[in-house]
């Protein structure tokens, strides 16, 4: 009976991962605690001969949850089995050729061609039915849209976001508690966008790995020829080393000495029979097919001393958790700190300094504890944050407990307001990075906004710090100079008011004349008469200009700046304002404009506005593919909303 009640405990266990992972973006286990659980069930099973019908070893994937259509793969899409034994992969291959390849850790996708050009890509979803994103695909990197084969063409591959793209996605973001935990919950969240300008914009690649069918084609006996015949038709293949009895113990140890600096994230390796006749004989169980098997590597565990728990102040308050224990070595580094992410991960693992504990990298790169031998829960909350001193404050959210740092002028936050006054959209300031930007905070030279313009008082400090020199200070220097003279919108976005962003900064500037003064004093009621301004963006004015650190800031920053006598929109005489109170949502590509901002801006300096979604409040949705099944074209059609094309919108202006 134990071993049974062992059982129901491990598929609910299990399904609960599964289901956070691949349904929702999210993890509740890491990979090492999941193949664990995984394999403790599968031999319980055997041992028993007792297999629920809900077991992961039986039933492949989840239902997707989306607005997404979904559709029904033509055919199933099962999984892999695995082993972690080199010598168990070339039994597996016999006497056999085989491919090698990365196991991609990313999103599967299955593409369609007709006729030379992309016309449905759906995902792997349960494995029976997927998701159709065709728009999302059209926009990644490297995925040909045409190529050069007439008949219809079905293909799988994994759709991916390198390392380097997901770390520098997450670290523009500003909520650190939003950020990705790895590429493959960006990937994942990127590809099923319903609005493709945001898949675009995170870097999405496709790797083909599988030729389901060709039609009207004879196709070679060998998957490395076909895989070598994708390339041809213009698609990036997963890389491979073809291997037999002989090679393969080398294979995978090339492979494994590549993964610290592959840039695509990779969670194994995937082995295929070259010959397809012959692997396709072999069949399928109800969960795997046989001509493949995966290959995952054995997590590299050690065995150290929790030393310290560092605590790290992040810009919006978070207070992250790290752990510092004695160096030990881990796929041929020196591995002594790894994050803890939460104060609910450290009560899971009941942490406490001079605990013994077992750390390894998950996907042999991201250090992680996954064990505490000692368990002794002895680890103290900080009551005060390690950067202002100030008193902290635990936090529940979603079920997961959290430290906070509440002081709005704490000085890890000021990086965040410095970061967001020098961006792009505000006062366009080049040549001061983030981390820049908190060594000048620590080295006293940056307390509050206008300190930026009486840098030249520290030159010979800022020429002397590490990474800078005299080019980049001259640089730096001009960039802040240049930036004197600017618009008021650029200025009033670049404050980081609560909730106001470019857009509505401008319909507030234009509101009232592009007065700086005349917004100080406007009422809550004045600025929810502007079209777009709600009571909470007019409330967050209203509270930052009553604010009295505000007032002060503003008064020694006001004078190191001009603004622009007026904007085209003022100097435009009213009936120019052709689009005055008209709303537009913009979807898909654009070809007369550089880009879906240079449209959005020409909008907006014709009076007129544009939004993220499309409502009962639209006026007009820009799609130059009007006849697109999109969910945008769709609503619009539901609610009688035109469609304009580019060339129509431009007769319209």
């Amino acid at each position: 009976m134990e071993k049974q009640k062992r059982i129901k405990e491990l598929v609910q266990r299990l399904n609960e991962a599964s289901k956070a992972y691949y349904q929702e973006d999210r993890e509740i286990m890491s990979n090492l605690e999941y193949d664990a659980l995984y394999d403790e069930l599968e031999a319980l099973e055997k041992e028993t001969g007792i297999v629920l019908a809900a077991s992961p070893t039986v039933h492949v994937g989840y239902e997707v949850l989306s607005e997404l259509e979904e559709v029904a793969h033509e055919s199933p899409m099962l999984s892999l089995d695995k082993t972690k034994s080199p010598q168990s992969l070339r039994d597996w291959l016999g006497e056999k050729r085989g491919m090698l390849s990365w196991k991609l850790d990313g999103l599967t996708v299955v593409l369609t061609y007709r006729d030379g050009v992309l016309t449905r890509a759906v995902t792997r979803g349960n494995g029976q039915v997927g998701e159709v994103i065709t728009n999302n695909a059209r926009v990644f990197k490297n995925l040909p849209s045409r190529i050069p084969f007439s008949g219809e063409l079905v293909l799988r591959g994994e759709a991916v976001i390198r390392y380097s793209d997901f770390r520098r996605i997450n670290e523009s973001m500003e909520n650190v508690e939003a950020r990705y935990k790895n590429p493959r919950n960006l990937c994942s969240g990127s590809v099923r966008q319903l609005n493709n300008e945001i898949t675009a914009k995170r870097n999405v690649f496709f790797y083909a790995f599988t030729l389901v069918s060709a039609a009207d084609r004879t196709l070679s006996n060998s998957e490395e020829e076909i895989m070598l015949w994708l390339t041809e038709l213009g698609f990036d293949i997963v890389p491979y080393q073809m291997v037999d009895g002989e090679t393969i113990l080398g294979a995978i140890q090339d492979f494994s000495e590549k993964i610290v600096e592959n840039d695509i994230p990779s969670d194994g390796l995937v082995l295929i029979y070259d010959d397809i006749a012959y692997g396709l004989s072999l069949g399928s169980t109800a969960k795997f097919p046989r001509n493949s098997i995966a290959f995952k590597w054995e997590d590299e565990e050690a065995e150290t001393t929790l030393t310290d728990i560092e605590w790290s102040p992040s810009r919006t308050g978070l207070i992250n958790p790290i752990a510092i224990f004695e160096s030990v070595e881990l796929e041929g580094t020196t591995v002594s700190r790894a994050s803890l992410h939460n104060l609910s991960i450290m009560d899971g693992l009941a942490l406490g300094v001079g605990d013994r504990i077992k750390v390894y990298k998950a996907n042999m790169i991201i250090p992680q504890v996954s064990k505490n031998l000692t368990r002794s829960a002895s680890y103290t909350v900080p009551e005060h944050c390690p950067a202002c001193g100030g008193a902290t404050e635990i936090r529940m959210e979603n079920d997961v407990k959290s430290l906070y740092c509440p002081n709005p002028f704490c000085s890890a936050k000021k990086v965040k307001l410095f970061a967001h006054y020098v961006s792009r959209d505000a006062m366009d300031i080049d040549g001061i990075s983030e981390a820049t930007l908190t060594k000048m905070i620590d080295q006293g030279f940056l307390s509050e906004l206008y300190d930026l313009y009486h840098l030249s008082d520290f030159k010979e400090e800022i020429v002397e710090m590490e990474g800078f020199g005299e080019k980049s200070y001259q640089n730096m220097i001009a960039s802040i100079e240049k930036s004197r003279h600017t618009t008021l919108p650029r200025f009033v976005y670049g404050l980081g008011i609560l909730n106001v962003g470019a857009s509505n900064a401008k319909l507030i500037c234009r509101r009232f004349g592009y007065s700086l003064e005349a917004i100080r004093e406007a009422s809550v009621e004045d600025m929810i008469e502007i079209e777009g301004i709600g009571e909470v963006i007019a409330a967050s004015v209203r509270d930052y200009f009553d604010n009295d650190h505000n007032r002060k800031v503003l008064e020694q920053l006001l004078p190191c700046l001009t603004f622009e006598e007026a904007s085209s929109q003022k100097e435009m005489p009213e009936e120019a304002l052709v689009l005055q109170d008209k709303t537009f949502v913009i979807t898909g590509s654009v070809t007369h404009f550089k880009n879906r901002k240079e449209l959005k801006e020409k909008i907006e300096s014709l009076g007129g506005r544009v939004t993220g979604s499309v409502s009962k409040n639209t006026d007009y949705l820009i799609n130059n593919d009007n006849q697109s099944n999109s969910t945008k074209n769709r609503k619009a059609k539901e609610l009688e909303i035109p469609i304009l094309t580019e060339e129509e919108f431009l007769e319209m202006i």
